[in-house]
């Protein structure tokens, strides 16, 4: 018996476009299927300058957010890194394989400098949450709660 030897080779050239290499039941493809994402566009309008240099398409800064929240990316460091490697979350923001992913900082800069002091975060929110239900994404049987800040009264004698 012969040993094999892998002798790949990272230099392949491939000719197809990234829609093909999304598969078609992968998540990003259900969230884009479900969710029209152009309603954002007239919530922010008032927060962008029509003056100097282009900005960050704010659409791909809000589906960033969603991409941290549903793939279980604890930091928004690592969720652009993931961006750059990740042909899926490229097809799901629209950017190519020489787009350059926002960067961490200028992501979360525009969340304190543009989106703090607005409505806009809880206005999309609650459209999306809607539009989740309606697509059955969100099952009401089952509730779930944090009661870490409860105090815990173990003692039964204590109020006797």
């Amino acid at each position: 018996m012969t040993m094999t030897v892998n002798k790949t080779k990272h230099d392949h050239i491939i000719l197809c476009t990234i829609d093909e290499l999304v598969p078609a039941d992968h998540m990003v493809r259900k969230l884009e299927a479900s969710i029209d994402w152009c309603f954002i566009y007239p919530l922010v309008e008032n927060l962008y300058s029509r003056f100097g240099r282009a900005s960050i398409d704010p659409v791909v800064l809000f589906k960033m957010i969603f991409i941290n929240i549903i793939f279980g990316i604890n930091s928004m460091r690592r969720t652009c890194r993931e961006i750059e490697v990740n042909l899926a979350y490229r097809w799901f923001l629209g950017l190519s394989i020489k787009e350059k992913v926002p960067n961490y900082s200028t992501w979360s800069q525009n969340y304190i400098r543009r989106y703090s002091n607005s409505e806009v975060f809880e206005q999309i929110f609650v459209k999306i949450l809607s539009e989740a239900m309606n697509c059955g994404f969100v099952d009401l049987d089952t509730v779930f709660g944090d009661s870490t800040h409860q105090k815990a009264n173990a003692n039964k004698n204590k109020y006797t």
